[in-house]
C-alpha cells in the first residue's frame, strides 16, 4: 500500500502563479499533499513575491526572478529542516505568492461628520472623501499579521480596515497641514499629502506601503454651512455688524409677515405685514443706535426716549442667537448687551 501511495504521489517541479483576476493580494500554491522536487524551478514574476513557510514559520522570501530550489537558494528552510549538504530529496513546504502591484482607486470617505479644530471656527464638523492606492511591500510581515494561512486573501477582505485607518487620521492631517477650513477646498493637494504622511506608518505596520492619497471633496454639514454663509455675508459688508443686522432684518420681514398673516383674509394679511414692518423699524433703529455705539454724542440724549424695554430685550435675544451661531464673539455680545441695558436705566 505504501509503495502504491509513493507511485501515485506527484512531485512538483515548477512553482509559479499567473494572476487570473484583480484584487488578489495573497495566494497559496495548492500542494494537495504533494512534495516539491529538489532542484525544481520557482518563477516569480514582476509585481510578485514568494514566501516559503515551514510548519507555520516563515522561511525564505523571493523577489522577481527564476530560481532553482536547492539548499543554496533555500538557506532558511535548510536550517529549519536540518538538511545536510548532500540532501537532494523531495520536500514539503507551503508556498505563498503575493501581488506587489498597486491596488488603485480604493475609496475612503466619512460616513458621519468628523470633528476637527479650526483656528477660524474653533470646532468644525466636516465631511470628506477621496481615493488612495497601496501595495504589499513586506510579504513576510503581511503574512504573519494579516493573510495567514488562508488560501486566498483579497483587497475586499482588507477594505474595511484600511478605510478606518484613513478616517482615523483625518484630524491629524488637518492639524499638520495648518490650513484653515475655508482654505482646504483650494489646498486639497496639500491636505492629501498630509493625510498620506500621517497614515503611512499605520500601513507599514501590516506590511503595506501607502502609495498615494487624493481628496476629491471637503464639505460642512448643512447646518454649519448656513452659519458659514452668514459669516461670509458679514465679511461682504466689511464686518459692520449694524449693516449686517439690517440686512438680516430685511430678509426676515417677509417671513415674519407671512407667519403673522396665517389668520386668513385681508385683515390677517394686514396684521402680518404690519407686524413685519413694525419689527423692521424696531430692529433697524436698535441696531443703528445700539450696535454702532449710540450714533455719537448729539444723538445720545434722545436714545432712552426712543427705546422701550421689550424692544431692548428683543434686540438682546437676536444678538444671543448670533452668538450661539458663532457670528458674534462672547466679547462682542457682552459689549453690545451692556450698551443696550444702559438704555433701560
Amino acid at each position: 500500500m505504501a509503495l502504491m501511495d509513493f507511485i501515485k504521489k506527484q512531485f512538483i517541479d515548477i512553482l509559479e502563479w499567473t494572476e487570473g483576476d484583480d484584487g488578489t493580494l495573497a495566494w497559496r500554491y495548492p500542494m494537495a499533499g504533494n512534495e516539491i522536487q529538489y532542484g525544481g524551478s520557482l518563477t516569480v514574476r514582476e509585481s510578485q513575491m514568494a514566501v516559503f513557510v515551514n510548519e507555520g514559520k516563515v522561511a525564505d522570501v523571493f523577489g522577481p526572478g527564476m530560481y532553482k530550489l536547492t539548499t543554496q537558494t533555500l538557506p532558511v528552510l535548510t536550517y529549519l529542516k536540518n538538511w545536510d549538504k548532500l540532501f537532494q530529496s523531495p520536500f514539503k513546504s507551503d508556498v505563498y505568492f503575493f501581488s506587489t502591484r498597486q491596488q488603485i482607486d480604493q475609496r475612503w470617505g466619512t460616513t458621519q461628520p468628523v470633528t476637527i479644530r479650526d483656528k477660524d471656527f474653533g470646532a468644525v464638523r466636516l465631511r470628506a472623501f477621496g481615493n488612495y492606492a497601496y501595495r504589499v511591500a513586506d510579504p513576510k510581515l503581511f503574512h504573519t499579521e494579516i493573510s495567514g494561512t488562508r488560501e486566498r486573501y483579497t483587497v475586499a477582505d482588507l477594505d474595511g480596515q484600511l478605510r478606518a485607518l484613513m478616517l482615523q487620521h483625518i484630524s491629524d492631517a488637518v492639524a499638520s497641514s495648518g490650513v484653515p477650513f475655508l482654505d482646504l477646498a483650494a489646498n486639497q493637494v496639500e491636505f492629501a499629502q498630509q493625510l498620506a504622511t500621517v497614515t503611512a506608518p499605520a500601513f507599514e505596520k501590516i506590511g503595506l506601503k501607502l502609495e498615494g492619497v487624493t481628496v476629491q471633496n471637503v464639505s460642512l454639514p448643512e447646518e454649519l454651512q448656513k452659519v458659514l454663509d452668514q459669516k461670509i455675508g458679514m465679511g461682504m459688508v466689511g464686518g459692520d455688524m449694524g449693516k449686517f443686522m439690517q440686512y438680516q432684518t430685511a430678509q426676515a420681514i417677509p417671513k415674519f409677515a407671512e407667519g403673522g398673516g396665517q389668520g386668513g383674509g385681508i385683515a390677517g394679511d394686514a396684521m402680518g405685514l404690519g407686524a413685519g414692518v413694525a419689527l423692521g423699524q424696531v430692529l433697524a433703529q436698535n441696531l443703528q443706535q445700539g450696535l454702532q455705539g449710540g450714533g455719537g454724542a448729539a444723538a445720545a440724549p434722545a436714545a432712552p426716549a426712543a427705546i422701550a424695554p421689550d424692544q431692548v430685550m428683543a434686540t438682546i435675544e437676536k444678538l444671543a442667537d448670533l452668538k450661539a451661531k458663532g457670528i458674534l464673539t462672547d466679547e462682542e455680545f457682552a459689549a453690545k448687551k451692556a450698551e443696550l441695558l444702559k438704555k433701560l436705566v
